[in-house]
């Protein structure tokens, strides 16, 4: 999910309706020969396998028909900075500029998965929308399955709802994905504080166990590079999900989802179930550890660790529950370790 364009309206592409971009001989980085960061980036991507998906800001503050003057020398909230209703030409304008953007990405940058439209403060139907309605439409008749994330609009151009900074208690019936920062902050702040490779695992958990996405945010530096902080956390989720991503990728929800420090998780055929167990920071080196009863789970056959294919002895309890009696060779991993339960 990359940052076409944020609400200050600076372009990361070659767009044809502003020169306030990366890619204008006014701007630095034009001579770069990847000045078109979004096609570089969204090419790597493809060439990579991987599906690419445009954050949008429909708010544009450096456009004259979002904000007189870009801002200057006036007072701004985040709206518009007139009245709609008494200059209907002016958003017209707007609404046009914007349908134009929208639809020059997935034209010129496709194909493109999803468009991520931030800036839902500006949304409602009538004169005061944007049409993302139409817009959304034409651009799948470029992309068929196009999806659209119109962030909190309830309509049938919000495919996928993303509540921010923040994690649902329960399961959601419905796609959803949490966006949340890796930092404390959306862009990068040199002494930012950075969530760690713990919390980041037992929050994708948490996530996944509960039917979701995770929408890890990262703000790279101002020279393009991506934190070291951020790296090695990104780095070391990776390599747990090489060892434990088959009860992450894919999944479905398990109930009981989540019970004290295990969540669970199914294959998508249902036919493969997983227990996570979260271990908490300086939790000393258990022998044995429980597995509650859930009537859902069953009666376990076999228990295997996931990252190293060792089936693990356990006992059954009166209560439904089974104690997993870890060998003396077992590796636990500091953070989480996945387990698959055979019924």
């Amino acid at each position: 999910v990359f940052t076409t364009k944020h609400h200050d309206g600076f372009c990361l592409y070659d767009t044809k309706f502003t020169d306030y971009k990366t890619t204008d001989p006014s701007c630095p980085f034009s001579s770069n020969p990847r000045a078109d960061v979004v096609k570089t980036l969204f090419d790597a991507c493809r060439a990579r396998g991987l599906g690419v998906t445009a954050y949008f800001s429909k708010a544009d503050w450096h456009h004259p028909d979002y904000w007189d003057n870009r801002g200057v020398g006036i007072r701004t909230t985040r709206n518009p900075s007139f009245e709609i209703e008494s200059d209907l030409p002016r958003w017209k304008r707007f609404q046009d500029f914007t349908r134009n953007q929208i639809l020059e990405l997935v034209r010129n940058y496709g194909p493109i998965d999803a468009l991520w439209l931030d800036g839902g403060w500006i949304h409602g139907e009538g004169p005061k929308s944007l049409n993302l309605h139409d817009v959304v439409a034409e651009a799948r008749r470029t992309t068929p399955g196009l999806i659209a994330i119109d962030r909190w609009q309830c309509t049938d151009c919000e495919d996928v709802i993303t509540p921010e900074q923040c994690v649902p208690d329960e399961p959601v019936t419905v796609p959803w994905e949490s966006c949340i920062t890796l930092a404390d902050h959306w862009g990068y702040h040199y002494d930012d504080c950075y969530k760690s490779a713990r919390e980041v695992i037992h929050l994708l958990v948490d996530v996944v166990a509960k039917g979701g996405n995770l929408a890890l945010n990262v703000g790279p530096m101002p020279d393009g590079r991506l934190p070291h902080p951020a790296v090695e956390r990104l780095e070391r989720l990776g390599d747990w999900l090489g060892k434990n991503g088959a009860a992450i990728y894919g999944t479905r929800v398990q109930a009981p989802y989540k019970s004290g420090p295990w969540a669970f998780t199914r294959s998508k055929d249902g036919k493969r179930v997983f227990a996570i167990c979260l271990w908490k920071a300086g939790e000393r080196e258990l022998r044995t550890q429980l597995l509650p009863a859930a009537k859902e789970l069953g009666a376990p056959k076999r228990v295997v660790h996931l990252a190293s294919g060792k089936e693990i002895p356990f006992a059954a309890r009166a209560d439904g529950g089974v104690v997993l009696a870890f060998p003396a060779d077992f590796a636990r991993d500091e953070c989480a370790v996945a387990f698959e339960i055979f019924r």
